[in-house]
């Protein structure tokens, strides 16, 4: 029993080292390929078109593409009679990989350095922006306001004479219809500069 079990790791050893014998001379005899092999570098913004062949190669390489990014935004603002029409401006915005766009702020890294800007902030800037326009509304709004009370009391007092012939109430009823004739007339004024300014 021990002698079978001899021959038997003999010849399992044997075929083992004859197969890798012909595996070493299949490497060695093998034909190699005439396409070449092109290894190129690669990174997160890289593109490259390789057309390869017997004859040779082309190569088209771009490290750092695209180069410039855009964003385009389409802003509707109100316009014409009323501001019944609506005008649009389409601004497009041009920036580079590491720019502040594209990163959100001051940047550092291996390729760039970008400060901030001296001054003010986004925020800050965007702070006193609003406050202007806060401004600008209440202004407009308390103009039209002006306007419609001067506009509605006018009607109001145009129908006070038909209303003062009413015995014992008649003056009462006719500065009560001015007065709130004017009092509509600031709130429709009101509403309108609301809707129709564009800093409201």
């Amino acid at each position: 029993m021990n002698r079978w079990k001899w021959i038997s790791f003999g010849v399992v050893g044997s075929l083992f080292a004859v197969s890798h014998i012909g595996m070493i001379g299949y490497i060695a005899t093998r034909e190699k390929s005439k396409i070449p092999n092109i290894n190129v570098p690669v990174g997160p913004y890289t593109s490259y078109v390789v057309s390869a062949n017997e004859e040779g190669y082309k190569l088209s390489y771009t490290a750092n593409d695209p180069k410039t990014m855009h964003i385009t935004k389409d802003i509707k603002e109100k316009a014409g009679f009323l501001g019944l029409a609506n005008n649009t401006t389409q601004i497009v915005e041009e920036y580079v990989m590491d720019g502040k766009t594209n990163q959100g702020g001051p940047v550092s890294n291996h390729r760039s350095w970008l400060d901030g800007t001296p001054g003010l902030t986004q925020q800050q800037s965007q702070e006193i922006t609003d406050a202007r326009k806060s401004e600008a509304c209440i202004e407009a709004i308390g103009s039209a306001k002006g306007t419609g009370r001067l506009v509605g009391t006018s009607i109001g007092a145009s129908a006070a004479p038909a209303l003062s012939g009413i015995p014992f109430i008649g003056w009462v009823a006719a500065g009560w219809v001015a007065m709130f004739g004017g009092n509509q007339g600031a709130d429709i004024g009101g509403n309108m500069a609301e809707d129709l300014n564009k800093n409201c």
